[in-house]
């Protein structure tokens, strides 16, 4: 039975990994700063109040930890408050770690670490890290801090399921800005359902040293979805539904916005974002699960009303 210190315990997908390292019988120790994680079940884990903004609230935290799954991050804000938690934050929990002698640190880090570009099954030894938001550079230098420590890094690109607030959501702010339903964009994404991200992070803590490849991998269902797939999907969860009147990416682009975001998911959709994650699946021996077209069926469990959520 491993003991496995979990940070963010409380955020989106830092609540799934806690579920499913509590479904391996781990015990856990579980940390949040602003959402309080859920413990399990009773008796299974305990709660510890740490920021990583505050460096001394670190200090013993990893103490009897084997394994640590590093899930908080901050996402948005000022750049200060970027480099203070995922920054110096992660540095300062490494630090710690080390000194407790903790065995295997994992992070889940994201694909936005290589900025804007066409990745068509890409691993992350063929591509240059080149951040472009205070986010996504300060989760490279947390990145740098773990990978230093002998840590395993994890990039997923686009997570979905129970609690996202950001893909399907984000997705539903962009077809209420059309004037018609997308076809014909056959951008390919790499995606994943936040239970298989999970079990996968577990895994990864879990596996045996000799049996990882790399000290990087993307995470994501090995086969991706069009563009126009997966914003269909979005759509078909809608209330009301946007028009049915169909619209090519051109005349999308072509459209007057004022809504920043609205661009930058435009961008996005209209080229590959395709990132190779065979290596992760060979190395823990696992299959993916059903995969995105299974989840399709879940959506509208997932998402009773995408246009509320967003």
């Amino acid at each position: 039975m491993q003991n496995i210190l979990i940070t963010g315990a409380g955020g989106f997908i830092g609540a799934h990994v806690t579920r499913e390292a509590a479904r391996l019988g781990a015990r856990l120790t579980l940390t949040s700063h602003r959402t309080p994680p859920r413990p399990p079940a009773a008796g299974r884990a305990r709660i510890v109040r740490a920021d990583l903004a505050d460096p001394a609230s670190l200090h013993g935290l990893c103490d009897g930890a084997d394994v640590i799954l590093h899930c908080a991050s901050r996402i948005g804000g000022t750049p200060e408050a970027n480099e203070a938690v995922n920054a110096r934050g992660t540095a300062a929990l490494v630090a710690d770690a080390q000194r407790a002698g903790v065995s295997r640190i994992v992070h889940l880090s994201t694909a936005s670490v290589y900025g804007r570009g066409i990745f068509r099954c890409a691993r992350p030894e063929q591509l240059p890290r080149r951040p472009q938001s205070p986010t996504s550079r300060t989760r490279a230098e947390a990145e740098d801090a773990v990978l230093a420590a002998g840590g395993v890094v994890l990039r997923p690109h686009l997570v979905y399921g129970p609690g996202d607030a950001w893909v399907v959501p984000g997705l539903s702010r962009l077809l209420r800005t059309l004037p018609g339903t997308p076809t014909g964009w056959d951008a390919r994404l790499s995606v994943i359902s936040v239970a298989e991200l999970a079990a996968l992070i577990v895994a990864v803590g879990l596996a045996p040293r000799e049996g990882l490849s790399s000290d990087v991998y993307h995470a994501a269902y090995p086969e991706p979805v069009t563009a126009s797939a997966l914003l269909q999907a979005v759509a078909g969860r809608m209330t009301p539904p946007p028009p049915r009147r169909n619209i090519g990416l051109a005349h999308a682009r072509a459209l007057p916005t004022e809504n920043g975001a609205a661009t930058r998911a435009l961008d996005m959709l209209a080229t590959d974002h395709w990132f190779d994650s065979a290596p992760l699946w060979a190395d823990l021996g696992r299959a993916p699960g059903p995969g995105w077209e299974a989840d399709l069926a879940r959506m509208a469990e997932w998402y009773p009303d995408a246009a509320a959520a967003a």
